[in-house]
């Protein structure tokens, strides 16, 4: 849950702008074409381009297409679609 500043939040300590710093969320969908083209139409400014990736996961690879848009409290919202699995050439 991403929680709005109030009186009764639970602070656990010291809140400095941008409150996100280091944290990324991760969501993955069947599809993130309609969710970026839907950004792309608002002209909202993304952290990272949309790209395919494939990481390395030991004796394979595991592929995603991604992008990544920051909040406006600097959290990283990284949107994903798992392209699956490929062994390393």
């Amino acid at each position: 849950m991403i929680e709005q500043m109030h009186q009764h939040a639970w602070v656990t300590a010291s809140l400095d702008i941008p409150f996100g710093r280091g944290v990324n969320f991760q969501m993955e969908l069947s599809d993130i074409s309609s969710v970026y083209s839907r950004l792309k139409a608002a002209q909202v400014e993304l952290f990272r381009e949309l790209s395919e990736t494939w990481y390395d996961i030991g004796d394979k690879l595991s592929g995603q297409r991604e992008f990544l848009v920051q909040d406006p409290d600097g959290y990283l919202l990284r949107f994903s679609q798992h392209l699956g699995e490929k062994s390393k050439l």
